[in-house]
């Protein structure tokens, strides 16, 4: 069985009369990167700082590698941080930086000085110890952060949002060169961002919030093609929601209707369809009409209106795309639709 590297049990945290963080429960694997996602105030930081020491539960139990920590001091846990802003010593030199957390703990500061220069040539920084934070550019000042959190061997590696104040040209390779890390050093390590590409890209599985709560945790492939309510379908990706009726075992909207074996049986519901899994053919006879084509380089993006409401539709680069006006006919992919949870 693998081992449990950090476990939340019932956990609230609450400021006064506000609560941030609403009796939630999860656990995360040795080994795994998990990404808290969510939109602004949704409790994402909150609980980040709650395996990190900077805040205590309310109530609760926050485990760390099996040890109840939850009144335990940040200083009293063996996690690593690489903040927003990196908070790297600007009057210290890079390998003072990355040496600082074992010289500080009474280690032997040769040996930690050793080990940094091991961490910074792993990271492609070789050559760069005696320069200052200010002679990096921003990702590499990202890179001294992630060295000086690895380099004290923590049990969690903590991330909170860290390609913000990376440039956006840069920020695909950089949040490559931290999966590469996290894979090569086998770290765990809890991610925290708001940009839903980013967690898609990074994570072994992610944890929606919404409102102090987990809207859902999945693999980034579960969240995005089997979404389990209106918000992780609308916040993840793009997606239709398509309001209807179940008849039986059939959705109908409009002149739509979809087949859904084992459905809920009669009554109201809503269906995710995402923008790739419908198909549009050019008919002068067509039931709905492009109100909007747009070329994107790699696709085309085009607006349908519909007698179910309007369509987000992805289609690949053709030789003859739709253009404005067009009516065409509608086909969604048998196998292209989620029902969503009440």
């Amino acid at each position: 069985m693998t081992e449990t590297a950090i476990e939340f049990v019932d956990v609230v945290k609450r400021y006064g009369s506000v609560t941030a963080v609403d009796r939630i429960s999860f656990s995360i694997r040795r080994g795994e990167l998990v990404t808290f996602l969510g939109p602004s105030g949704c409790g994402k930081t909150t609980s980040l700082r709650l395996i990190a020491g900077l805040e205590l539960p309310s109530e609760g139990t926050v485990r760390i590698a099996g040890q109840d920590v939850s009144t335990r001091a940040a200083a009293e846990r063996n996690v690593g941080m690489v903040f927003q802003s990196y908070a790297l010593f600007p009057h210290m030199t890079v390998i003072d930086n990355v040496a600082y957390g074992p010289t500080i703990r009474g280690g032997d500061k040769k040996a930690a000085a050793e080990r940094g220069m091991e961490i910074l040539a792993m990271l492609g920084l070789e050559g760069l110890g005696k320069r200052l934070p200010s002679e990096l550019s921003g990702g590499q000042q990202q890179r001294v952060a992630v060295a000086r959190a690895i380099v004290q061997q923590p049990d969690v590696l903590l991330f909170d949002e860290p390609l913000s104040n990376v440039d956006a040209k840069l920020r695909r390779r950089v949040r490559e060169e931290i999966r590469d890390l996290q894979r090569r050093f086998n770290l765990t390590a809890v991610y925290v961002t708001h940009d839903q590409e980013e967690a898609l890209a990074v994570s072994d599985r992610i944890v929606v919030m919404n409102q102090g709560r987990i809207a859902q945790i999945g693999t980034p492939r579960e969240l995005y093609n089997s979404p389990s309510s209106r918000f992780v379908a609308d916040f993840i990706g793009d997606a239709n929601l398509i309001e209807g009726q179940f008849e039986g075992t059939s959705f109908v909207a409009g002149d739509l209707a979809l087949t859904l074996p084992g459905g809920p049986g009669n009554g109201p519901a809503t269906i995710s369809v995402r923008p790739e899994q419908i198909a549009l053919a050019a008919a002068p006879q067509g039931s709905a009409t492009v109100t909007n084509a747009i070329y994107l380089g790699s696709r085309y993006e085009y607006l349908v209106e519909t007698a179910y409401g309007p369509l987000l539709v992805s289609a690949p680069i053709t030789s003859a795309p739709l253009a404005s006006g067009d009516r065409v006919d509608v086909e969604i992919r048998p196998d292209g639709f989620t029902l969503l949870e009440s």
